[in-house]
């Protein structure tokens, strides 16, 4: 999707105003490379921002409506809301993600002097795992703040995103989607301290390399309730092991300690759970170190390390994945490769020597296909920056 056609069904939606007003903004979505289920345990994670994302074309209007069309739910055509009724409503659907980040400014004390008319198109696949509702979040926070000269620090619509999802949405997440999309760089990862928000970036020299995004195109109903679930089991842990350790989250032991201290978590499950938020966090901040020292190979083999410990300790892989990344494992090329995001599907990725992609494909695909008995869906993935406005080139 060109923006020549993104601007053609923009005005094929919003016929009246001048096209000149016309502007152009992209929110991308991210993959955590490293680091997973760690950020609401007060850990580290490692995500970065990808070339897949959100696009939205707006223009301001005379009065105070918001109007919306995403290209992706054609179905619901436009949806409209005023800027003085910003409730949540079910029916308004995939609109109270925008709705909830125009509330949330505004009750920080921004002015916007109008409504908008608003076009959205998302080449994230949806339920993939890969923060479609951050994109957009993040998306409108950056289109609001350009448009209307706001000044609010990309940190502070980063917690902005975050509060639409906890609050507005109902959603108990972490920071790292928000935080990725709304700091990512090109050709960056970043390591971010879920506690502190403290962050530093890292190189990913990629030059004979490619990450591979594959989705298992199995939905991912299950997540939100084994994600609470595992939430739970983590704080019950913690709770426990604060009889022999004065820390205030997992992310804060070193692995010495939480071996010596994991006696007082006394149930086999509990301990599990909490061993892979503790081992997982420092397998970050070794991946980190691995970057740093430009040595891919042993950031590949953390990858996989974090594969086997989501799927034996944390349990959150299941069928789809495990074929995946077993299949990916199998095959010659491949740095390494894990689930990413919440997992129960969604998807994985892999890194993969560029010459190899076309065979990699090819042959995790027929295994996934084989064994799962439908198709798996691969996406050549770049690493890019965060959320801006693009200019108009058409």
């Amino acid at each position: 999707m060109d923006n020549q056609q993104l601007l053609n069904s923009f005005e094929e939606q919003f016929p009246t105003g001048d096209t000149k007003e016309v502007r152009f903004f992209f929110s991308p979505g991210r993959i955590n490379l490293i680091g997973e289920h760690t950020d609401y345990n007060g850990g580290h994670v490692f995500p970065c921002a990808i070339t897949f994302g959100t696009y939205g074309v707006a223009r301001k209007r005379e009065d105070h409506l918001i109007c919306l069309y995403s290209m992706n739910f054609s179905e619901s055509g436009i949806i409209e809301f005023s800027l003085e009724d910003l409730d949540y409503k079910k029916e308004h659907d995939w609109a109270n993600y925008p709705k909830g980040m125009i509330r949330y400014i505004k009750e920080a004390g921004s002015t916007l002097k109008s409504g908008l008319d608003i076009l959205i198109y998302g080449n994230i696949p949806n339920g993939a795992g890969l923060s479609s509702s951050a994109s957009l979040e993040m998306l409108i926070g950056v289109m609001l703040n350009e448009m209307f000269d706001l000044d609010i620090e990309r940190l502070d619509l980063v917690k902005l995103g975050k509060k639409v999802e906890n609050e507005f949405i109902g959603v108990n997440s972490g920071i790292m989607d928000q935080f990725a999309i709304g700091m990512g760089k090109k050709g960056f990862g970043m390591l971010l301290d879920c506690n502190t928000l403290k962050y530093e970036y890292a190189p990913i020299h990629l030059e004979s390399h490619q990450i591979i995004i594959m989705n298992t195109n199995k939905r991912r109903e299950l997540a939100d309730s084994k994600y609470n679930q595992r939430r739970s089991e983590c704080g019950t842990a913690l709770s426990r092991l604060q009889k022999g350790v004065s820390v205030q989250s997992l992310g804060e032991l070193t692995e010495e300690t939480f071996q010596e201290n994991k006696s007082f978590i006394n149930n086999p499950t509990l301990e599990k759970r909490a061993e892979h938020a503790v081992y997982e966090n420092h397998r970050t901040l070794k991946a980190l170190q691995a970057l740093k020292e430009g040595e891919l190979t042993e950031f590949g083999r953390l990858m996989n390390e974090s594969h086997h410990s989501l799927r034996d300790k944390y349990e959150v892989t299941g069928m789809e994945l495990d074929t995946l990344v077993e299949a990916a494992w199998q095959q010659d090329g491949t740095l390494g490769a894990r689930m990413t995001g919440a997992g129960f599907g969604g998807c994985a990725i892999a890194i993969v020597e560029k010459d190899k992609i076309e065979e990699f494909i090819a042959d995790v695909g027929k295994k996934y296909k084989d064994k799962i008995g439908y198709e798996a869906t691969f996406y050549v993935a770049s690493i890019g920056d965060g959320a801006k406005e693009i200019q108009l080139e058409v």
